[in-house]
This record gives structure tokens, C-alpha cells and sequence, in this order.
């Protein structure tokens, strides 16, 4: 309770009336009491004074003898006592203009001036009473009865004024204890029954009710404090409700996009290809949590930059896309321009796609700057590398075991040719060498001669053959990824040509398949071998470029061409070309350059769609 408090103000004043009024009463009711105290006595002796007047009277006519007169005296001096008896005289006003005084007075004089000396003359003298002795007597005794008549209606004045004290005493306490009720019920019931009932309505969470009062009083202050008090509930209270109805969506949001992902991973894993694996999944995250477009960049070795793997929404054919027969990346312009990238109020979260100690890729994710992105996105977001990294991880680790057990068996296989085969072609070409030794005459020479000259070229051709062979096969056991078998073989074919081999490598990260690796790198082997060796070249290009969806392969040189144009027959090398590019699905054409020169044209669609990179052992 504050030390200013209105409402105690109130009811102190309301109790201090009360009290005052009683006070008030009480007094008044004493001074009037006070007052009249003694009136009776004073009309019961005015009384007496009037029959006394009449005894007198009557004394003074009888015998006028010794004793009576003794008597009428003695009757005389106990009237004049009773006149001045103090309960009479104490009721006399003492102010000379009072009327009581006045008619006292009045009294007093006529029986001082005329009937007691008549009394006392007739008493003696006479035993019979005069005319002007009764007159006399008779006016003071009226006198004497407006005497008792003015103190008769004054004491009841003053009882009526007691009275009337007593009635407006009772009229405004009654007035006071009806206008404190009023008071309290207006200032105090109605506002604690408001307050109650904002206090019931609140713990049924209704906020809508309010007191609205008005004043200083402590309940005044106490409902605005209820008002505030349920605006700033409503307000936390629907805020809160918000809360929870964002929470909840988001984490019905976050319960779809782990389904998702759980449901997604499975595929991930089995299809060991993240085109087919992550981009639907991608797409029904970025519908889910409103974001997007998403894209996957793979860090490889032969690129200083992260090359894209996927992307989730593209108006062209990315690059590195193998079938275009999927349309699942693409998007009209409208809607690509419509997604919130860099220039369209959006904003990109970087996520890295690691494991420990090293980092695989990076996730780009782009959203909405004005809707932001939540916690829970986030960590789902977060989730997904982690099953991406997860993926290419194992992935990685499985082709790089493939490619390890390839070339184990390439090894074996070199080993087992150069043990088997290569000796036995050596023996062959030794045995061609004992038979041109002969000399043999005559009309078979010439069919000899050329059944010689013909083993002896297809003996040539299968001991080069195989010599590439081998040294394809060991090459590859020490550089697991084409970009470096194709340097190393531009390298070597350098030093024979005396000129650089320049090489220029544009494939996204593992294209092919190893299979494919190996064939292309056999045929660019061929091309090459056949350029140094017939070509009397002084530059050599080879271009391994990717043409989406098609590889190509072109061997270009500045030598003398091909003799006729064309693309020779029946060449060893070329036949053998032809049935590696079959193997690929593809093509070899070897046609002359209108800048001088051959161009070696291999193109082949690569079967494979995997597009998770690995690193080389060394890396």
C-alpha cells in the first residue's frame, strides 16, 4: 500500500464524517440537554407559584386574628422562597431581551409592585377579598401561566430541536454509510469483479477482456496495470502460438525432408551415381524447405577450380551432362530467372562436403534473402553433405579399388603376354628369318617371296601391337586416371617425335568408365605411334574434349597427309582402332586436314553416367 492511497484516503474520510457526525450529535444532543436540565422543576414550581397565588388569596380573607396572620406571613415568605428557588430562577434565561427574562420580569413586577403588598394589606384588615385583589391575583396568575407556557414550549422546542439534531444525525450517517457503499462498489466491487473476471478470461486464454478504469485509486492503477498486462499476454501469447505453429510446420518440414533423405540415401548408395541419386532428391528438399537451386561442386585434382557435378535447376544443358534424353535439371527461363540467385535477392550458403582430413566437394545452396533460412534447415542441409560425403566417399574408395584390381590384372596379363606371347611371336619372326634365308628358285619365288613379306608384316605389326600393349598396361598401373596416362603418353611420343605433343584434356571428372579409359587411351596410343612414325610431322595436337553428350578424341598433325586422301585399308593399326572404337559405340575416322596434315577422329557416347571423381593414390 503506497503511502498516497487513494482508497484508504476515501474510506478515512468516509470514517471521519461518520465520526465527525457522531461527535457532532452527541454534542449538540448534550448542549440541548444541558439546556433544558432543570425545566421541569422550574415549570413544576411555576405551577406551584399559581395555586400558591390563589392559597394566598384565600388566606387573606379569613379572621384576622394573631395566629393567621402569622400564618398568611409565614405562607408568604415560603411563596416568595418558591419564587426564588434556584431550580425556577436557573431556568430564566439570564439576557433581559430574552422573552423568558422578559415575562419572568414582568411577573416578578406585578407581584412585587401590586399583589404582594395588596396580599399584605388585605390580610390583616379584611376577611373579605376585594374586587381589585381578585384582578390582581388573576392577572398575575396569568401571568404567571404564560410563564409556564413559554417554558412549556420552550423545552419542548428544545426537545424538538433534540430531536431534530437526532434525525439529521441518523439522515447523514445513513447518507454516509449509502454514498461509502455506492463508493465502494463502484470504486471497488465493479473493479475487483473486472479484475477477477480478466483473471478468469486469462486462464482460459482469453485476452480480449479489459477493465478500463479510470482515476488514481490503487484498483485504477491496478487495472491498467491488468490491461497492460493482457496486451502484452495477447501479444506473447500469440507470438508464442506463431512460434509454435512455425515450430511445428518446421518440424513437420524437418520429419519430410529426413524421410526424404532416409528414402533418398538408399538410392544414393545403390546407384552409385549422383546425377540419378541426388537430383530428385535435391528437388523435393528445395520444394520442401523453399530454397534452391542447389549445386554439387567436386574438388579433383586436374582442376585448380571445383568442377559442378549437378545442379538441381538450369535453363542449358550443363556441360557435363551425358544423356539428353533427362530433362530433370532443366527449367524454363522464367522459372530460372525467378529462383533467388546472386542478382535476384538471394543469398548462398556454402557447405563442405568432407571427411576427416579431407575435403570431397562443396554444396551451394542458394534461398530467398527475405525469408532467411532456419536452424532446422540448416542442420537437415548439413545432413545432406554428410550423406553425400559419405557417398562419393565410398564410391571413390570402390573405384579406386576397381581401378587398382584393373590394373593388377593388366599386370598379370602384360606379365602373361610377355612370357607367352611375346616369345612365341619372337620365335615366329626368327623362323620367317630362316626362311627368306633359303633360296628358293623357280616359279614358286615370287608366291614365297610374298607369303614371306606378307608374315613378316603381320608379324611386325602384332610385336608393335603388343609392345603397346604392355606398355599401355604398365602405364596405366602407376597412373590411375586418364588426364595422367594421356600426359605421360604425350611425354613419351615427345621424345620420339623430337617436337612437343601438346595435349589438350576438357573432360569432367571421370567421364569414362575405366573400360573406356582404356580403349581411348589405346586408340590415341595408335594415332600417335602412327603420326611420328609416318607422318614427318613437327606438331602434334591430341584433344580429348567433351561435347555433351559425346567424347571426342581428335589426333591432329602438320605432316605430309595420307597419300590418296583417303583412309587407308587393310592397315593393321587402323583395323585395330576401328574395333576398339566399336567396343565404345563409337567411330574412327582418319581423314586429311585442309591445312595439311591427318586428323584422327574418335567420338563415342560414354555409357556411363557416373560422375563421382576420384583422386590419384598420390593425391
Amino acid at each position: 500500500m503506497t503511502r498516497n492511497s487513494p482508497l484508504v484516503k476515501r474510506i478515512a474520510i468516509v470514517v471521519g464524517a461518520v465520526v465527525l457526525t457522531a461527535i457532532v450529535s452527541m454534542a449538540t444532543t448534550l448542549g440541548v440537554s444541558r439546556s433544558i436540565e432543570g425545566n421541569a422543576t422550574a415549570i413544576n414550581i411555576a405551577g406551584s407559584l399559581r395555586m400558591g397565588a390563589y392559597e394566598l388569596l384565600a388566606r387573606s380573607a379569613a379572621d384576622p386574628t394573631e395566629h393567621h396572620a402569622t400564618t398568611f406571613m409565614a405562607g408568604l415568605d415560603a411563596y416568595q422562597q418558591r419564587m426564588a428557588h434556584p431550580g425556577f430562577t436557573q431556568a430564566i434565561p439570564s439576557g433581559k431581551d430574552h422573552p423568558l427574562a422578559k415575562q419572568h420580569q414582568i411577573m416578578e413586577s406585578l407581584w412585587h409592585g401590586e399583589l404582594s403588598p395588596a396580599l399584605v394589606a388585605n390580610a390583616p384588615n379584611s376577611t373579605r377579598v376585594t374586587e381589585d385583589l381578585i384582578t390582581v391575583t388573576e392577572r398575575y396568575v396569568a401571568e404567571v401561566d404564560k410563564l409556564v407556557s413559554m417554558l412549556e414550549h420552550r423545552t419542548e422546542a428544545r426537545v424538538d430541536l433534540l430531536h431534530l439534531i437526532q434525525i439529521i444525525s441518523l439522515v447523514l450517517s445513513i447518507l454516509i454509510i449509502f454514498g461509502l457503499y455506492l463508493d465502494i462498489k463502484k470504486r471497488v466491487l465493479r473493479p475487483l469483479r473486472k479484475l477477477m473476471d480478466i483473471a478468469v478470461a486469462v486462464g482460459e486464454q482469453d485476452f480480449s477482456h479489459k477493465a478500463n478504469l479510470k482515476g488514481s485509486d490503487e484498483l485504477s492503477q491496478l487495472g491498467i496495470a491488468f490491461d497492460q498486462m493482457t496486451s502484452e499476454l495477447a501479444l506473447s501469447y500469440n507470438e508464442l502460438k506463431e512460434d509454435a505453429m512455425a515450430k511445428t510446420r518446421e518440424l513437420e518440414k524437418s520429419h519430410a525432408a529426413l524421410e526424404l533423405l532416409h528414402s533418398s540415401s538408399r538410392s544414393l548408395f545403390a546407384n552409385h551415381d549422383l546425377c540419378n541419386g541426388a537430383i530428385p532428391m535435391l528437388q523435393d528438399l528445395e520444394q520442401l524447405l523453399g530454397i534452391g537451386p542447389i549445386r554439387l561442386y567436386l574438388h579433383d585434382k586436374n582442376s585448380s577450380e571445383p568442377v559442378e557435378a549437378i545442379t538441381t535447376s538450369t535453363k542449358d544443358r550443363p556441360f557435363y551432362c551425358k544423356d539428353h534424353h533427362c530433362n530433370a535439371c532443366l527449367v524454363t527461363p522464367e522459372v530460372f530467372d525467378e529462383l533467388p540467385n546472386e542478382g535476384n535477392d538471394g543469398r548462398r550458403l556454402l557447405l563442405p562436403i568432407r571427411t576427416p582430413g579431407q575435403l570431397l566437394g562443396t554444396l551451394e545452396v542458394w534461398y530467398p534473402a527475405s525469408k532467411g533460412l532456419s536452424q532446422t534447415a540448416r542442420r537437415l542441409l548439413e545432413t545432406l553433405s554428410d550423406q553425400l560425403a559419405t557417398a562419393i566417399f565410398l564410391e571413390r574408395q570402390i573405384t579406386e579399388e576397381q581401378q587398382l584390381t584393373l590394373a593388377e590384372e593388366r599386370t598379370v596379363i602384360a606379365r602373361e603376354l610377355h612370357d607367352s606371347l611375346a616369345q612365341s611371336l619372337s620365335y615366329l619372326k626368327m623362323q620367317v628369318a630362316r626362311l627368306r634365308r633359303l633360296d628358293i628358285k623357280g616359279e614358286h619365288e615370287k608366291v614365297h617371296n610374298d607369303i614371306l613379306e606378307e608374315l613378316s608384316t603381320g608379324l611386325n605389326s602384332a610385336y608393335r601391337q603388343l609392345r603397346e600393349l604392355l606398355t599401355t598396361f604398365r602405364l596405366k598401373l602407376d597412373t590411375p586416371d586418364l588426364a595422367t596416362a594421356l600426359r605421360q603418353t604425350a611425354e613419351e611420343f615427345s621424345e620420339r617425335l623430337g617436337s612437343e605433343v601438346k595435349l589438350d584434356y576438357r573432360l569432367p571428372p571421370q567421364t569414362l568408365s575405366p573400360n573406356e579409359e582404356i580403349h581411348t587411351l589405346q586408340i590415341v596410343r595408335e594415332g600417335l605411334a602412327n603420326a611420328v612414325k609416318h607422318s614427318e610431322a613437327s606438331e602434334i595436337l591430341v584433344q580429348v574434349l567433351f561435347e555433351s553428350p559425346r567424347v571426342s578424341v581428335r589426333i591432329l598433325d602438320n605432316g605430309k597427309g595420307l597419300p590418296n586422301g583417303d583412309q587407308p585399308s587393310q592397315h593393321y593399326g587402323l583395323i585395330i582402332m576401328q574395333d576398339r572404337a566399336r567396343t565404345l559405340g563409337g567411330k574412327v575416322n582418319v581423314l586429311n586436314r585442309d591445312t595439311g596434315g591427318v586428323e584422327v577422329a574418335l567420338s563415342f557416347v560414354p555409357k556411363s553416367r557416373h560422375l563421382i571423381t576420384s583422386e590419384a593414390a598420390g593425391g
